[in-house]
């Protein structure tokens, strides 16, 4: 049957305001979280040791920087989705960032711009590797060949060891910092009630260099009871987790960084409520977030 143009005008006008609704729920939804990078996650795209995003690197020698050792530059490829969160990681005492190297393109594949870390001596403690996390975020941001891909309102640090305790030092320094994790940390000070950075904690249950008794949970448990805050204790796991490819612990990394550097609450799903499984002993948290 054939249509009046009356009838065409109206249909026109009504198929225009369903897609200007489409249009404006879209543009709602991306205002409601303007960071988020890649596509709705799920269990398996967390746990892959690839993410969305294809990765290069870049090596940053010693002679090129102070206030650390330089380090490895992971960073997506893609531009077309806006700028990035970026993290700056520490390895452990006496180690490289070759001990933690796993860590960067596995992270940086999920839509983050990583550095890796070298420290000035491998003996640091752990005040000397915050201020290190710190120049290094700062070198990244302002002198980096990739600072262009990097917000720099949104960065976080982790570490391992006395690199871990070294993110909680530059956490209690930089509280403009989005997100912290430190992994298996030692550190004398128990004391981190002043920091306001959210802090998600990884500790392993036979860590027998930093007990998580006399480490982690201290740390865990001094930080403010208002803090958007998590503890992961792995089961079995010894002081050297973080040195080879760990599944759990890059799927919670992950979706921390993202829900709190991100702001992504598309990962809430796996933060909240609390995680349990064979590999983790235990888990506290301050959810909701």
């Amino acid at each position: 049957m054939a249509r009046s143009p009356r009838h065409l005008a109206r249909l026109v006008t009504a198929l225009a305001l369903v897609a200007g609704t489409a249009t404006a729920t879209a543009s709602a939804q991306a205002a409601d979280n303007p960071y988020e990078r890649g596509p709705d996650p799920t269990e398996s795209s967390i746990e892959a040791s690839r993410g969305p995003f294809a990765v290069s690197q870049t090596t940053v020698s010693s002679l090129a920087v102070s206030g650390f050792g330089g380090g490895t530059i992971y960073y997506p490829t893609d531009t077309s989705q806006g700028t990035f969160g970026a993290v700056a990681i520490s390895p452990g005492y006496t180690a490289d960032q070759s001990s933690i190297a796993w860590i960067g393109p596995r992270l940086a594949s999920q839509g983050f711009v990583v550095f890796t870390i070298d420290t000035i001596t491998r003996y640091d403690q752990p005040s000397s590797r915050g201020d290190q996390l710190l120049a290094a975020l700062d070198y990244l941001t302002q002198r980096s060949t990739v600072r262009s891909r990097i917000d720099s309102s949104r960065l976080g640090v982790a570490g391992h060891s006395m690199g871990g305790g070294g993110t909680l030092e530059a956490a209690d320094e930089r509280p403009s910092l989005q997100a912290a994790v430190p992994l298996a940390p030692w550190n004398l000070r128990k004391n981190f009630s002043s920091v306001q950075v959210p802090t998600f904690i990884i500790g392993g249950e036979s860590d027998s260099v930093a007990p998580v008794s006399s480490h982690s949970e201290p740390f865990y448990t001094s930080l403010p009871s208002s803090l958007d805050k998590a503890y992961m204790e792995l089961n079995n796991a010894s002081h050297f987790f973080p040195n080879t490819s760990n599944t759990t612990m890059a799927k919670y990394m992950i979706s921390w960084f993202k829900r709190f550097i991100d702001d992504d609450t598309r990962y809430d799903q796996f933060l909240c409520p609390n995680p349990s499984g064979l590999a983790i002993e235990e888990y506290r948290s301050t959810c909701p977030y």
